[in-house]
């Protein structure tokens, strides 16, 4: 499909598994086969948050998340360190200037071996816009093994632009669908009782209006703060509303 088809497959997309499937295939076409996608609406000076809050879209094989993200080598990547503190397209041709002139340290050099390992070796890093200092959103377009970084240099100073256009789409697009990380999920009970909370009703009017007793509405609500990783219900409810999960339409 062309671009502009393309985008408009991408503004009419229903589900996050339906659009990532389909934004593989489409950068593919640039020669972009392996995408990592991350997204943390919870960074600090020092951090970027809980894992398990992370979105993370990605076609990469469980042997390379398990080292680069399972083991915490992202850390250190010097792309993601390059994302966190930048916004636009970069080539990882920085990668190798870097190392020539010494300015990575052990870890960094660390992750570089890796993704040798892995055969990642040329690709771009596209890092996104926010409005706020809590949220970041990064993609890591990874060429194909035995790609250079030349050839993808050459295709990008054609078609970059229009790369970043559809990612920077895709990007907005995922932050408007629900996604549920494995460890995170709630149940349609614990997402419909904070949805009331949300609405400012007491334990006793959800208890009527859920047909339970308020003892049941409040083990929802503790379980609930359970998987969200919160202390108060409040807590849980922004948490969840963040993570697109309330006042979701069950197919």
């Amino acid at each position: 499909m062309t671009m502009l088809e393309y985008l408009h497959f991408v503004s009419g997309a229903k589900s996050i598994e339906e659009l990532w499937h389909a934004h593989v295939s489409k950068m593919a076409e640039y020669g972009f086969h392996r995408l990592i996608y991350g997204y943390t609406r919870f960074k600090t000076e020092t951090s970027l948050g809980d894992p398990d809050d992370f979105v993370i879209l990605t076609n990469h094989d469980q042997k390379y998340i398990s080292g680069f993200l399972h083991q915490g080598l992202y850390r250190q990547a010097p792309m993601v360190l390059w994302a966190l503190k930048n916004e636009g397209a970069r080539s990882w041709e920085m990668i190798r200037k870097m190392l020539d002139d010494g300015q990575l340290g052990p870890a960094s050099k660390q992750v570089i071996e890796f993704n040798e390992r892995m055969q990642l070796t040329a690709g771009y890093t596209i890092s996104f816009f926010s409005a706020s200092k809590r949220y970041k959103g990064a993609i890591s377009l990874a060429g194909k093994p035995g790609i250079c970084q030349s050839d993808l240099d050459e295709m990008w100073r054609e078609h970059g632009e229009d790369v970043i256009l559809m990612n920077n789409v895709v990007h907005l697009k995922i932050l408007t669908l629900p996604y549920e990380s494995p460890n995170r999920s709630l149940t349609s009970r614990q997402r419909e009782a904070l949805e009331w909370v949300g609405d400012g009703k007491t334990t006793q009017d959800i208890a009527l209006l859920m047909g339970l007793t308020p003892a049941t509405v409040e083990k929802h609500l503790r379980l609930a703060r359970a998987s969200l990783s919160v202390e108060t219900s409040a807590q849980a409810v922004l948490k969840a509303a963040l993570q697109n999960q309330m006042y979701v339409l069950e197919n």
